[in-house]
């Protein structure tokens, strides 16, 4: 959970907050949660997740879905420090299985319904 470029989690420049990071967080990850949080709520929005996962090249539809998976449900869905993290972790993690079989880099491949499963159940469960 770290800053994005290019669809790649990269470590974000340093905050003069980072070093306030919780016990057991990550400062870089922590660091690039208070980024991606510009209106300083301690929560995420799906404004400020789109902005973040802008690199992916992803729909603001999927942004509002991975709210809508990891949100408590409410008029204005948003997600604290700990849900961030776990969806960049398990957006990179996902896009790393992908690129293994997009060796051509054109952002589609083709496989079948098994291979799917074995991409996802190895990197999620």
């Amino acid at each position: 959970a770290r800053g994005l470029s290019e669809g790649k989690v990269t470590a974000p420049m340093a905050s003069p907050r980072a070093g306030n990071a919780p016990p057991g967080v990550d400062p870089e990850a922590f660091s690039w949660f208070q980024t991606v949080d510009t209106d300083h709520s301690g929560f995420i929005s799906v404004k400020e997740l789109k902005q973040a996962l802008m690199g992916y090249n992803l729909s603001p539809q999927f942004s509002q879905l991975l709210l809508a998976r990891y949100a408590q449900r409410s008029p204005n869905p948003s997600i604290q420090l700990d849900r961030f993290i776990h969806i960049c972790m398990q957006l990179q993690s996902l896009t790393d299985t992908f690129r293994e079989k997009d060796t051509a880099m054109v952002g589609n491949v083709r496989l079948s319904y098994e291979d799917f499963l074995t991409m996802v159940v190895t990197r999620m469960l």
